[in-house]
C-alpha cells in the first residue's frame, strides 16, 4: 500500500504543476478594469484584451510592468491574439459590426481581410507569416496563412469549421469542429495531425513555441489548461479557480486566463526547471518516509 501511495504522490508532483507550484503563478489585471483575458506572449511583452468600467472592449500590450492600451482606429471592439516582436495580430469590430484581422507594428494599424470573405480574425504571428481564420458560409469557415503577399487556405474537408492559431516557423496548431465536438491539430509539410487531450470531449490548440504545444480541454466538470511536449499531456489549472483558459507560450512562460466568480483574470505561468520538480518529488518522498510507522 505505500508503495502505491508514494507512486501516486510522485504523479501528482510531476504532472499537476499548478497543485506543487502555486508562487509560479501570477495574476495579470489591467489597471482598473473588470475583466482581463491574456492572449499572446513574446519575451518580456504580452498582449490581450479587457473590460474597462463603461463594459467597453479594448486590446492592450505589457511591456515588462508597463500596460498600453491598444484600439484600432474608429473601432468599437479591439482583441489582439499574437505578438512576435514589434508584430502584434488580433481582430477589431468596425462600426457595422464586421469582423478584421489586424497587423499593428508598434505605429502602422493595417486591416487584413482574407480575399472576398465576410469575417476575419488574425491569431498567431511568426516574423512575416500570419495565421488566423475566415468565414465563407454562415457557421463554416477555413483557417488561413499570410505570408504578407499571399493568402493560403488551411482546412480539414470533413471539418465544418477549421482555425489556425498559431505558427512556429513550418509548424501551425489550431482546432477544427464537428457536431458536438473540437479537436486540436498539428498542421506541418502539408501533414496534419489530430491532438486530443486523453478522455476529453473537446481539445484546442492555442500556441506552439518549439515542441511545446498549449490550448484547452474541457469535460463536464469545466475547462481546463494543458501542456503538451510531443510525448505527456500536463493539465495546467489556475490555483482555485473554477476555469482555466492557456492561449500562449514562449519558452519556459504560459499565458492565458482564469475564472473564479468574480470575472476573468488574465496570468503567466512560469514552467518549473526540471530540477525544481525533482527536488519537489524528493520532498515528497522525504515526507512519506518521515511519516511511515
Amino acid at each position: 500500500m505505500k508503495v502505491i501511495q508514494t507512486h501516486a504522490l510522485l504523479t501528482l508532483i510531476l504532472l499537476c504543476p499548478a497543485g506543487s507550484a502555486q508562487a509560479n503563478w501570477l495574476t495579470l489585471d489591467f489597471p482598473g478594469a473588470l475583466s482581463t483575458r491574456v492572449q499572446g506572449i513574446d519575451g518580456d511583452n504580452v498582449v490581450g484584451s479587457y473590460e474597462d468600467a463603461s463594459g467597453n472592449q479594448h486590446g492592450f500590450l505589457r511591456e515588462g510592468t508597463t500596460w498600453v492600451t491598444l484600439d484600432f482606429p474608429d473601432a468599437t471592439h479591439t482583441e489582439p491574439h499574437g505578438v512576435d516582436g514589434d508584430g502584434i495580430v488580433g481582430w477589431y469590430e468596425d462600426a457595422f459590426g464586421n469582423h478584421h484581422g489586424f497587423l499593428y507594428n508598434g505605429t502602422t494599424w493595417t486591416s487584413l481581410d482574407f480575399p472576398g470573405a465576410p469575417a476575419t480574425l488574425a491569431y498567431g504571428i511568426d516574423g512575416d507569416n500570419i495565421v488566423g481564420s475566415y468565414a465563407y458560409a454562415p457557421g463554416r469557415g477555413y483557417g488561413f496563412l499570410y505570408d504578407g503577399t499571399t493568402w493560403a487556405s488551411l482546412y480539414l474537408g470533413t471539418a465544418l469549421y477549421t482555425n489556425a492559431s498559431d505558427i512556429d516557423g513550418d509548424k501551425v496548431v489550431g482546432s477544427w469542429f464537428r457536431p458536438a465536438t473540437t479537436h486540436g491539430f498539428l498542421y506541418s509539410d502539408g501533414i496534419w495531425r489530430t491532438l486530443d487531450f486523453p478522455g476529453a470531449r473537446h481539445t484546442a490548440a492555442h500556441s506552439i513555441d518549439g515542441g511545446d504545444i498549449v490550448g484547452n480541454w474541457s469535460e463536464s466538470g469545466g475547462d481546463h489548461g494543458f501542456l503538451y511536449d510531443g510525448m505527456a499531456w500536463t493539465t495546467l489549472d489556475f490555483p482555485g479557480a473554477d476555469d482555466t483558459y492557456i492561449y500562449g507560450i514562449d519558452g519556459g512562460n504560459v499565458v492565458g486566463y482564469y475564472w473564479d466568480g468574480s470575472g476573468e483574470h488574465g496570468f503567466i505561468y512560469t514552467i518549473p526547471e526540471p530540477g525544481t520538480i525533482f527536488l519537489l518529488a524528493l520532498g515528497g518522498l522525504a515526507l512519506l518516509r518521515k511519516g511511515k510507522p
